[in-house]
């Protein structure tokens, strides 16, 4: 087999919902002689019928020629048998996540279709070796796991079981490039590429909301503000509890129950109680038309700092620069701006002896032990500033004081970021804070996938932005970063919570160093 073998080739698509009517118009588009097949009768007529309606809409949008509306179209057949897979050169299954459902499926598929012929399954988290063990010719099983909405989302994990030939995950690459997506290898292991590194996006939000440190509308603000497009409550309600905590679970029990992914008492209630976000019109918000509510946020710091007598912006880096711009903008109606140290190993602003710093994984008031500082309050990390983007106006960023903080410093605290041009949102002293944490647990989950030989570098930056649209990739925020803070920030989280939740992958050990 070659990358060009299933060029032409009939394209055999079992499951008509969702996703497998969406593969059928991929597939279609792209050429192929497409045959549809649902164990439901009357499923597959119903999703050309929808497909035809979409199309249509498309057209009237302008955004598809009518005769290549017209063309797709036609190239789908509803097939009433499976025995119509004969003469096919690719079957994409699509069908209910339950393993031996699959098995069955291939194993019958194989008494229909040729040899040659390649058995893609669409599994979200299912096993390709465990899928393929038994059949006849399990070198052809192979992963094409799309993302909903297939014709929409870019993003295709190839995923490569023990048995996989690596010939057939080579053809199905290209193919996917040729059907206009952008694939990625993945080695076939729990939760693949995307739903393995996407764990700690909501485990961390969940671990947070258990600890009583802030509500979901904070939590959703501050991880907006760093430029994800949904913050992770908000998304698990948008998925449903009951399928983010399925996934979850599996993950969890496929690794023999490691403690890095367990799962959170907090969801295991929603979903016993029945709130599984938008499909059952209560999550973490109330729907009503669709719309949430329950999500009010803190009233918005508007009072300017107080007149002080010095003003220190501390450390390197583009945080560092960032805050000096911003502090000498601050303090320009006074007449003087900020004097500036890059050596004292800590990134901030002084303030009068009172300090403003960055989070390093400590919480503010192991700060202000080690310190001597009473006064001391931390901020989160805003991750999407780069030395040539300051955050928009207004951009939220979570704060905590010290326990031993006064109450007036705890007001400037605020203020200051304030006036530094974010929104302040205040959090319990938890350590890393919001963004801090995530971000960094993020990065070490991927740094495990490359260490395991789940994927590349590359591949994982891709999946993560391409598949669920994350600002950066978890090498790209990295770069932007550096292990030797990421390592010593997680190495504080594994202290504090004295679990094997936060230790720090290999591969980051070792760039760190």
């Amino acid at each position: 087999m070659n990358d060009n073998s299933l060029a032409h080739a009939p394209v055999f698509v079992v499951g008509a919902g969702i996703m497998g009517a969406g593969i059928a118009q991929v597939a279609a588009q792209a050429g192929h002689a497409v045959r549809l097949f649902d164990l439901r009768p009357g499923a597959a007529e119903a999703a050309k019928g929808q497909l035809a309606d979409t199309l249509a809409g498309l057209v009237a949008k302008g955004k598809l020629n009518a005769d290549a509306a017209q063309q797709t179209l036609a190239r789908i057949t509803p097939a009433d048998a499976m025995a119509q897979a004969d003469g096919c050169g690719l079957v994409v299954e699509a069908i209910v996540e339950q393993l031996q459902a699959k098995r069955a499926l291939f194993a019958e598929l194989e008494s229909i279709v040729g040899p040659g012929c390649v058995l893609a399954t669409n599994t979200s988290s299912i096993s390709v070796t465990a899928i393929a063990a038994g059949l006849q010719h399990p070198g052809r099983v192979v992963g094409m796991h799309f993302f909903n909405p297939v014709p929409l989302m870019k993003l295709v994990e190839v995923v490569s079981g023990l048995q996989t030939d690596p010939a057939v995950a080579a053809a199905i690459f290209g193919l996917s490039q040729a059907w206009g997506k952008v694939p990625v290898h993945a080695k076939s292991t729990p939760g693949f590429i995307v739903n393995r590194i996407a764990r700690p996006y909501y485990a961390e939000a969940l671990a947070l909301l258990q600890e009583q440190a802030a509500t979901p509308a904070v939590l959703d603000a501050c991880l907006r503000g760093a430029g994800f497009r949904m913050g992770p409550c908000e998304l698990m309600d948008l998925i449903g509890h009951d399928t983010n905590f399925a996934v979850t679970k599996s993950v969890y029990e496929a690794n023999f129950q490691d403690k890095r992914y367990v799962p959170s008492g907090v969801q295991a209630e929603m979903v016993a109680g029945g709130l599984l976000g938008r499909k059952s019109s209560q999550g973490f918000y109330r729907y009503l038309g669709g719309k949430p509510e329950g999500g009010a946020l803190p009233v918005a710091v508007t009072e300017a700092p107080a007149t002080a007598r010095e003003v220190s912006v501390h450390g390197t880096g583009p945080i560092a620069d960032f805050l000096e711009q911003a502090a000498t903008a601050a303090l320009a109606a006074q007449g003087w701006g900020p004097a500036r140290h890059h050596d004292s190993g800590w990134t901030g602003l002084q303030i009068d002896g009172a300090r403003l710093m960055l989070s390093d994984g400590r919480t503010a008031t192991e700060l202000a032990a080690a310190t001597g500082c009473r006064d001391i309050a931390v901020f989160d990390r805003p991750v999407a500033l780069t030395a040539d983007k300051p955050p928009s106006p207004g951009t939220a960023l979570a704060y905590a004081a010290a326990a031993g903080c006064s109450e007036a410093f705890a007001t400037q605290a605020a203020a200051w970021l304030a006036a530094l041009g974010f929104a302040p949102l205040p959090l319990a002293d938890a350590p890393g804070l919001v963004v801090a944490r995530t971000v960094a647990m993020l990065v070490n989950e991927a740094a495990d996938a490359v260490q395991q030989g789940v994927c590349s570098e590359a591949d994982a930056d891709a999946a993560m932005t391409l598949g669920v649209n994350y600002p950066a990739g978890p090498f790209d925020f990295l770069r932007r970063w550096s292990a030797r803070e990421v390592t010593a920030l997680l190495d504080t989280l594994d202290a504090h919570y004295r679990g094997e939740r936060y230790r720090v992958s290999p591969l980051l050990r070792r760039r760190a160093c």
